[in-house]
C-alpha cells in the first residue's frame, strides 16, 4: 500500500509507541490524527507531525465518535488505524495482605477497567474505523481499502504474576485479530497485531536505572529495552506490505517472560 497522502489515526499517540508511530507515518507523507487523553502532550505531537489532536477516551462511545468526526473533518477519512492506547496493573488473583495477613482478591472493578481500555476500547476503535474505511473506493486493482494495526503484548502469551487482567486484555486482542481480518477481508481491510516485549516507554521511564538494566538483561538479544522506533518500523511494514494480514507478531528480542 502506498502511504503518501493517506490519513491515519493513532490512538495513544501522545507518547511512547504511539508517538513514535505517528512520527514515522508523517515522515512517509501520511496525515496523522492523534487520539489521546493527555492534551498537552497530544497537541505537541500533533503540531510536530503537522496533524490534528483529538482528546479521546477509548472507553467512552461519545468521545470516540467525536474524535473520529474531528479527525475526518480535518484530514479526511483514515485508511490507517494504529491502536496503541492501553494501560496495565499488577495485582494477584488472591493474596495475603503483607501487613495485616488478611486474605484479599483482585478487585473486579480494577480487572474490568483494564479490559475496558485495552480490549473493548481497541475493538470500539476498530469497528468505527473499519466502517469509515468501507465508504472509500479501493486504492488498487485488488481492492485494498485500508489497514488496522493493534497493540497487544508478550504478556498475552506469557503473562507474569499479577498480570491476570493485563494478559487477559492483550490475549483478547490477539484472539480477535484473525476473526476481524476475516470479517473485513471482503472489504479489502487488513488487520494485524504487534506483541511488544519490554520497551522503553513512559511506563518504564520512571523506573530506577538498575531496574531497567535488570529487565534489559533478560532479553536474549539484543540485551536492551526495545525502542519505540522499532515498533513504528514494524507498523510501517504492516501498512506497506499488502500480503501482511491476520497476523500476530512478537517484537521482543526473543524474550520469554519468567513468572515474575
Amino acid at each position: 500500500m502506498e502511504l503518501q497522502g493517506l490519513t491515519a489515526v493513532v490512538t495513544g499517540g501522545a507518547s511512547g509507541l504511539g508517538a513514535a508511530t505517528a512520527r514515522a507515518l508523517a515522515k512517509e507523507g501520511v496525515k496523522v490524527a492523534i487520539f489521546d487523553l493527555n492534551a498537552e502532550k497530544g497537541e505537541a505531537v500533533a503540531a510536530e507531525v503537522g496533524g490534528v489532536f483529538c482528546q479521546v477516551n477509548v472507553t467512552d462511545e461519545a468521545s470516540v465518535d467525536a474524535g473520529f468526526a474531528k479527525a475526518r473533518a480535518a484530514l479526511g477519512q483514515e485508511r490507517i488505524l494504529v491502536n496503541c492506547a492501553g494501560t496495565g496493573n499488577a495485582i494477584k488473583t488472591a493474596f495475603r495482605d503483607k501487613q495485616t495477613g488478611e486474605i484479599r482478591h483482585f478487585p473486579l472493578e480494577a480487572f474490568n477497567l483494564i479490559i475496558q481500555i485495552n480490549l473493548v476500547g481497541t475493538f470500539r476503535c476498530i469497528a468505527k474505523s473499519a466502517a469509515g474505511m468501507m465508504t472509500l473506493p479501493p486504492l488498487n486493482d485488488f481492492g485494498e481499502r485500508g489497514v488496522i494495526i493493534n497493540t497487544a503484548s508478550v504478556a498475552a502469551e506469557d503473562g507474569q504474576i499479577g498480570q491476570a487482567a493485563y494478559s487477559a486484555s492483550k490475549g483478547g486482542v490477539v484472539g480477535m485479530t484473525l476473526p476481524i481480518a476475516r470479517d473485513l477481508s471482503s472489504e479489502g481491510i487488513r488487520v494485524n497485531t504487534i506483541l511488544p516485549g519490554i520497551f522503553d516507554t513512559p511506563l518504564l521511564q520512571g523506573a530506577p536505572e538498575n531496574v531497567k538494566a535488570a529487565l534489559a538483561a533478560q532479553v536474549p538479544f539484543p540485551k536492551r529495552l526495545g525502542r519505540p522506533e522499532e515498533y513504528a518500523s514494524l507498523a510501517l511494514e504492516m501498512c506497506r506490505n499488502s500480503y501482511f494480514n491476520g497476523e500476530d507478531v512478537r517484537l521482543d528480542g526473543a524474550i520469554r517472560m519468567s513468572p515474575r
